[in-house]
C-alpha cells in the first residue's frame, strides 16, 4: 500500500460521528380542542379547530341571529335604548339614527359617548354603568374588534339585548354574547328595522312584513 493511499484511506470505526446538538418535540393537539360551528341550517358540527374546514367556516357567516318576527318583538317589547358610540357628528350614521329614534319613536334614548357632553340636546354619558336606568337594548357603533368589550359593559349592568349595527360583523363576539346569555343582533340598522316594521320603508319597496291596508270581511 502507497504512503498516498495510507495516508487519505480512514478505517469505518474512526469515522467521525456528527451527534444531533438538540431534538424538537412534536406538538400534539390536545384531543378536546375542537370548535363546535353553527350552520346556516340549523346544524352543528364539531371539528379539530385547526383543521382547514374548520378555519374555512370560522372565515364564512355561519351565525344566524334572530329572524324577522323575533327582532320585531325585540322593538316592540323595549322601551329604552342606549347608543354606545353615539357621535355629535352630523355626517355620522349614530346621529341620524339618533335622530330618527328620538323624532320617530316613544323609545327613552339615551348617547353613551365619552368625549361627548351632550349629543342632540341630550346629555351624553361616559358609559353604561352610568345611565340613570338599565337599557333594553344597547345599539352599537364601535369597530368589530371592540364588540366584544362592550358585551362585557352589557352583560355587567344588566341590559338584555345587544344590537350590533349595520356594516358591523364579529362572528365570535355574537356567539360571545349569546354564551353570556344575551340577545344578539348583528350587522342590521336598528332605524330601518324600526321604519320597516312601522311601515315606513314600504314605499321604497321593502317587505315589511306588516299588512298596512286590511279588507274588512263581512
Amino acid at each position: 500500500m502507497s504512503t498516498t493511499d495510507a495516508a487519505t484511506t480512514v478505517p469505518v470505526e474512526q469515522a467521525p460521528r456528527v451527534e444531533p446538538t438538540s431534538r424538537v418535540e412534536p406538538v400534539e393537539t390536545p384531543a378536546d380542542a375542537v370548535v363546535t360551528t353553527q350552520l346556516a341550517n340549523g346544524l352543528s358540527c364539531d371539528l379539530p379547530a385547526d383543521s382547514p374546514l374548520a378555519k374555512l367556516l370560522r372565515s364564512q357567516r355561519t351565525w344566524v341571529g334572530p329572524d324577522a318576527k323575533a327582532r320585531l318583538r325585540i322593538l316592540r317589547e323595549a322601551k329604552s335604548i342606549a347608543i354606545v358610540g353615539a357621535s355629535p357628528n352630523p355626517a355620522r350614521s349614530s346621529y341620524f339614527v339618533g335622530t330618527y329614534l328620538q323624532q320617530s319613536s316613544d323609545y327613552r334614548v339615551y348617547f353613551v359617548n365619552p368625549n361627548a357632553d351632550t349629543i342632540l340636546g341630550q346629555k351624553a354619558y361616559p358609559d353604561l354603568a352610568s345611565l340613570p336606568e338599565v337599557p333594553d337594548i344597547v345599539d352599537v357603533f364601535r369597530r368589530g374588534s371592540d364588540i366584544p368589550s362592550v358585551i362585557d359593559e352589557v352583560v355587567a349592568v344588566g341590559a338584555p339585548t345587544i344590537w350590533v349595527q349595520l356594516g358591523i360583523w364579529n362572528q365570535d363576539a355574537a356567539e360571545y354574547g349569546e354564551s353570556k346569555g344575551l340577545t344578539v343582533v348583528m350587522d342590521r340598522c336598528i332605524k330601518i328595522e324600526h321604519a320597516r316594521f312601522n311601515g315606513g320603508l314600504h314605499l321604497l319597496g321593502f317587505d315589511t312584513g306588516q299588512i298596512t291596508a286590511r279588507k274588512t270581511i263581512r
